[in-house]
């Protein structure tokens, strides 16, 4: 009797280890499943709504914290492996952009808006409003707080942006960007920007409304020696390969 109450208490024991790590190990893969699902997002990407509010370059403002944070997976690595994340919020008057860029040298020479940015360290946003007319605005920001937004028409890959008219007023951007240091030593910078709907007129679907989806995509480049890109989703030549867009669905 003592034998077999002793098997009893060492089957119980062991069956007890057994379900503990079954438990274990279902709370491991539910949580890595979600956090696959959070960062894949299937091309996917809703937009909460938000007041409009100031920007520093820094995210500081409380309105950022009702989002979170998107990883841009990296799709050409020649330098090193840094980590890319934005955020994206949209009002009644335009839509914002967050982007943090973890970075140990900064290389932006070019001090002048609508030049070339994409030669050097940048974040960039495209954002295709209406699928049914190859044309989309891209809008590019440096380290330095100097942009380049253009509408840019693509026809079958044969591509070139146009400057718009009369910016100014209520069609200008705000945009800021801010290098972070740590020791005297760079981290990463941000770039923050709100892009405004007057700007981009006369493109439909413009402003969105609940349910109103666009297709879009965010990127970076980073230019430590070589050249390493960064891309919400993967794009199969350029990044102007707007066939290949995630959508934002608009909340």
């Amino acid at each position: 009797m003592v034998y077999n109450l002793f098997n009893i208490q060492k089957t119980y024991i062991r069956m007890n280890k057994f379900y503990s790590l079954l438990s274990l190990l279902l709370l491991l893969s539910i949580s890595i499943c979600c956090k696959a699902q959070q960062g894949s997002d299937n091309g996917k990407l809703t937009v909460l709504k938000t007041p409009d509010f100031d920007i520093d370059g820094k995210g500081t403002n409380p309105n950022w914290a009702k989002t979170d944070w998107v990883s841009l997976p990296q799709t050409r690595n020649a330098g090193k492996a840094y980590t890319t994340d934005t955020k994206v919020l949209y009002s009644d008057t335009g839509i914002y952009f967050l982007f943090h860029c973890q970075d140990s040298l900064i290389t932006s020479t070019l001090k002048e808006d609508f030049s070339n940015l994409y030669l050097e360290d940048v974040v960039e946003v495209f954002l295709w409003t209406d699928e049914s007319m190859p044309i989309y605005f891209e809008y590019e920001l440096s380290p330095y707080n100097y942009e380049l937004p253009i509408l840019v028409p693509n026809t079958k890959g044969t591509f070139l942006g146009w400057r718009p008219w009369h910016y100014e007023g209520d069609r200008k951007t705000r945009h800021a960007a801010y290098i972070e240091t740590k020791n005297k030593m760079i981290v990463g910078w941000n770039a923050e920007f709100f892009i405004p709907y007057t700007l981009l007129k006369p493109l439909n679907n413009v402003p969105p409304k609940k349910n109103t989806q666009w297709r879009a995509n965010m990127y970076r480049i980073d230019y430590d020696k070589k050249s390493s890109a960064w891309s919400w989703q993967l794009t199969r030549t350029n990044f102007h390969d707007y066939e290949k867009f995630g959508t934002f669905i608009f909340d």
